[in-house]
């Protein structure tokens, strides 16, 4: 059995598009979260203005596999639309330690 996989997902979001690409990320992750492996998912907004990125999302999936063929399903692109003017800094991580 794959271990599960974590996705962290920092953005870079100008404090004025706040409210807006909260609503990009929503819609993105109601996407998301009908593909086969998608575990959960979690944004954070940083408490200081100044912070180099102001959201981060942590998602879990399944496995690696399962986050790549979500995000190369064929409604990603439409889901994600919204978010296509925040640069992205995505990775997936395992678990080394607890």
């Amino acid at each position: 059995m794959t271990a599960a996989v974590v996705l962290i997902n920092s953005f870079e979001v100008p404090a004025a598009d706040a409210e807006q690409f909260i609503a990009a990320w929503e819609q993105t992750r109601d996407y998301l979260e009908t593909q086969p492996g998608y575990i959960d998912t979690s944004l954070h907004q940083a408490l200081a203005p100044d912070a180099e990125f102001q959201f981060v999302n942590v998602a879990r999936w399944a496995s690696a596999e399962d986050f790549t063929a979500a995000i190369r399903s064929p409604g990603m692109r439409e889901a994600s639309g919204g978010l296509a003017g925040y640069r992205p800094h995505p990775a997936l991580y395992r678990a080394v330690r607890s």
